[in-house]
């Protein structure tokens, strides 16, 4: 086994690990490696309102020079009852001067070119220190792993709570906390939300394609239905528990058909609070263990792909602009609603 932390990004620990050193993990995870000369990555959510069918306006934007690397197009599972839905097209860059480019040139010209139809572009450009992946098995990657040189042998930080923070580089000697409350500007039908610290962005994915007819039923039947209520709770109450903004969203294929794929998104107002929802909500200890369950029928063995990627952002190192959108959308909606514990 191999550390998830790359020997360039390895420093002297001066925070403990969360989980112990010589621990045997029950079955093999791996990590997307980038090149060395990759230093900053750029994650860019796009999303478009619509009414009946997916829109392709920011795929098209993105398919101009200095477009992203890799990107992929998604539609909300279940929309809320007379809630506006979106398209979501999220799109990354391992090179933030040609993301620069890019947003001058093409960007700025889809957000603010909606015609009164909402619009709104969520950003963050981490250092590669401040994220993190991983996945199940090695042969197909998702989201920004598709970006990276290879992937990892079998890690050993994993299998564990707290082995996502393990799995951060700056881990290591960053408590990686420093959350802070949202401000919205307001410049006619533009709104930008100003986070004052250290948000945390997750997207973790389900990709059930190659699974057998019994598998794909007790992940249909058993684990999804967790899942959805785990990504309905915090869509509705995530201040509650520290999230401001979750979307659960089904991945289109290029002609814009649902594929047997999925993933939720959302923005913590700390690493820590993602945390503790994982390790002790009921929400996600029921999606954990129906997932468990579904593994032991399988006899130990799953084609069922999973896999996350997440970020620490600094508040310059993050971008959430609102044009002609609801009250609701996105970041917005905490923004009027912060978390009601201390922080």
């Amino acid at each position: 086994m191999e550390s998830a932390i790359p020997p360039h990004l390895a420093v002297a620990r001066t925070l403990p690990l969360r989980g112990r050193a010589d621990a045997e993990p029950p079955y093999p995870s791996f990590v997307a490696r980038h090149p060395t000369a990759v230093r900053r990555l750029v994650m860019a959510y796009l999303g478009s309102r619509h009414g009946s069918a997916p829109d392709g306006s920011a795929a098209a934007a993105l398919a101009g020079p200095d477009g992203p690397r890799h990107h992929d197009r998604a539609v909300p599972v279940a929309a809320e009852p007379g809630a506006p839905v979106d398209t979501v097209t999220v799109a990354y860059w391992d090179d933030p001067d040609v993301f620069d480019r890019w947003y001058a040139g093409h960007g700025e010209p889809w957000l603010a070119g909606g015609g009164g139809a909402g619009r709104w572009l969520e950003v963050l450009r981490p250092r590669v220190e401040r994220y993190e992946t991983i996945f199940g098995a090695r042969s197909r990657p998702e989201g920004v792993a598709v970006l990276a040189e290879q992937f990892s042998g079998p890690i050993r930080e994993h299998a564990y709570w707290g082995s996502m923070r393990d799995r951060l580089p700056a881990a290591q000697t960053d408590p990686l906390h420093d959350p802070g409350g949202l401000a919205v500007e307001r410049d006619a039908n533009r709104m930008r939300v100003r986070p004052a610290g250290s948000l945390c962005l997750i997207r973790s994915g389900q990709d059930w394609s190659d699974c057998d007819p019994h598998e794909r039923r007790l992940y249909l039947e058993e684990v999804e239905p967790n899942l959805r209520a785990g990504m309905d709770f915090l869509r509705t109450h995530g201040p509650d528990v520290g999230c401001l903004s979750n979307r659960y969203l089904r991945v289109l294929d290029a002609a814009g058909r649902p594929t047997e794929r999925s993933y939720g998104v959302s923005w913590w107002r700390s690493l820590a609070d993602l945390e503790r929802w994982s390790a002790t909500h009921p929400t996600h200890l029921a999606i954990f263990g129906s997932f468990t369950r579904m593994v032991r029928a399988q006899g130990g063995r799953t084609r069922l792909r999973l896999y996350h990627e997440v970020s620490v952002a600094e508040p310059d190192e993050q971008l959430f602009c609102y044009v002609d959108c609801d009250e609701r959308t996105g970041l917005l909606a905490a923004a009027g609603e912060q978390p009601s514990y201390p922080l």
